[in-house]
């Protein structure tokens, strides 16, 4: 396998562009899924939904709210996208990441702790209950599924020998990490759900608390946070194949092109499971998170560092 080497400043441009386009491809999947379920015929017009949807809130009147922190709610908003994109730097594109950074792991999992902070400051800001109800689920959904996440990261780096995201690459030449950590992919995955705000973990922007986080926000507000949401999907997506897919290895296509493939084929499954599953209650989440998910992955770290040391 050849080694990852550090991207060039065309790297970190096209990064947001390979995101987007995954980001959009997915959005269409599950319009696509939602006119199956509903029975309604897959035309242009719903394949281009994501798009028409985005013209519409690009010319819709931002909504004003008395007494509301615009400087915090706006904050919030814009640092939903840019956190997906800076998590996205580390991911290595075939042979070549925008920033292969030696801590790349951690940075990963710092971008989604600002994801939090950013998705309360965009529901706090507005002034309105429903937006702050919304912000604080998405803070107890994090405590849930963020343990868990972690220790899948652990899991990865002690099988690697480093938090580098390219040497995670490299260390599974030969042997892919999802065959030997079934368990800590499978937390990422459900994390990655999470972290995105999307189905089954939607309860930030439940129709219970009429939209949450999305209730007061509209217009280019709106957009930002819902595209965001699909950032977020996608760089989880392009990171499982990086920590779990053996990144761009394949035979006869180009590394690039296998890395894009691949984390199309994970977003196109994390699309599938949210359209698939019903909105989890917060309190069964936090049950399953604590007594399930955490066991399990802290024996799959166990077993993965017995098998490091050997």
């Amino acid at each position: 396998m050849t080694p990852v080497g550090q991207g060039a400043v065309w790297t970190v441009l096209l990064v947001p562009i390979l995101l987007g386009g995954l980001a959009l491809g997915g959005a269409s999947f599950a319009r696509v899924l939602d006119a199956r379920a509903d029975g309604r015929r897959v035309t242009g017009a719903v394949l281009a939904a994501p798009l028409s949807a985005t013209g519409r809130l690009l010319v819709q009147q931002r909504r004003a709210v008395v007494a509301s922190d615009r400087l915090l709610a706006r904050t919030g908003v814009v640092l939903v996208p840019v956190a997906a994109v800076l998590a996205a730097l580390v991911v290595p594109w075939g042979n070549v990441a925008a920033s292969d950074l030696s801590v790349g792991i951690v940075w990963f999992n710092a971008m989604e702790v600002v994801t939090w902070a950013a998705l309360w400051m965009a529901g706090w800001g507005t002034n309105s209950v429903w937006g702050l109800v919304g912000g604080y689920r998405f803070v107890v959904q994090g405590l849930s599924y963020e343990l868990p996440h972690m220790f899948a990261l652990i899991t990865v780096a002690t099988g690697a020998g480093s938090l580098r995201v390219s040497d995670v690459v490299a260390a599974q030449d030969g042997l892919w990490f999802v065959v030997w950590m079934p368990v800590a992919f499978a937390a990422f995955l459900i994390s990655a759900l999470a972290l995105s705000f999307a189905g089954p973990f939607d309860t930030a922007t439940g129709r219970d608390v009429a939209g949450g986080v999305l209730a007061e926000h509209s217009g280019v507000d709106r957009l930002l946070l819902l595209a965001g949401r699909w950032l977020l999907l996608a760089a989880a997506a392009a990171m499982a194949v990086a920590l779990f897919l053996g990144g761009g290895s394949g035979p006869l296509l180009p590394t690039w092109l296998w890395t894009v493939l691949k984390s199309a084929a994970v977003l196109g499954l994390l699309v599938w499971l949210r359209s698939r599953t019903a909105t989890l209650r917060m309190d069964r989440f936090v049950e399953v998170g604590w007594m399930v998910l955490i066991p399990l992955t802290l024996l799959q770290a166990l077993v993965v560092a017995v098998v490091v040391l050997r």
